[in-house]
């Protein structure tokens, strides 16, 4: 049974993170847990690694002076699984968004798809969704697009180590992906249509790796709570 002087030293937690919820959201409902758990005024909690509102999985939550590693935690080799579906894109790249354009895709084989991962791996160029939480000129992308206003978006370097087709089930495409910081999987799937020449965007995404930390070693945000009252 964790105590009051454990998550105040620092504890790092790990959670599945539901569907829908922001990983702010998380935060803030485990802070308010452990505050009222142990009637604590002030305690710091933070996470190493945003997951977006439609992702679920691994979320490493991070207590006390254990906040101080969360950089070390967010630069570790992510791993994730997901469903990619062929021939149509949203301006999300996910499914925040309504489908906006249709694509033919009967020049798509099974043997195509695989081989078009290839194009994929290794260090590439990455363009961030325009829906995405990265700060520019002190505003938020998703702010600049909700707003309908136009937003210069600069490139990136990410690299992805693994990405292996699990799954293929007409044009839904299921997928393991291992990468670095700051890659993102709805750009992966976007330009991984694009690649195909029949567009695509990203409809299930579950982290389960980062680092060594995996899912399956995850609580869901009830059973932790659950544990600070036993």
């Amino acid at each position: 049974m964790p105590t009051k002087e454990d998550f105040l030293n620092g504890k790092v937690i790990l959670i599945d993170k539901p569907l829908h919820w922001t990983s702010f959201q998380v935060v803030n409902k485990l802070r308010w847990a452990i505050r009222k758990a142990f009637n604590i005024k002030k305690i710091k909690v933070g996470h190493a690694g945003t997951l977006d509102p439609l992702a679920t999985g691994l979320l490493v939550i991070c207590t006390g002076k254990m906040t101080k590693q969360i950089n070390t935690f967010q630069g570790q080799i992510k791993e994730y699984t997901g469903t990619i579906v062929l021939g149509s894109t949203t301006p999300s790249y996910d499914l925040e968004t309504e489908i906006d354009k249709t694509y033919p895709t009967d020049h798509i084989s099974e043997t195509i798809i695989r081989e078009t991962t290839k194009q994929f791996t290794g260090i590439i160029e990455q363009f961030p969704p325009v829906f995405s939480a990265i700060k520019k000129d002190g505003k938020r992308l998703y702010e600049f697009a909700r707003d309908g206003e136009a937003v210069e978006i600069k490139s990136r370097q990410v690299e992805i180590n693994t990405f292996d087709i699990t799954k293929i089930d007409d044009l839904n495409v299921d997928f393991k992906v291992v990468c670095s910081k700051g890659t993102y999987i709805r750009s992966l799937a976007h330009d991984f249509g694009k690649a195909l020449d029949a567009g695509a965007h990203l409809s299930a995404l579950r982290r389960t790796k980062i680092g060594e930390f995996h899912v399956d070693d995850a609580l869901s945000i009830d059973d932790f709570i659950n544990n600070l009252k036993n």
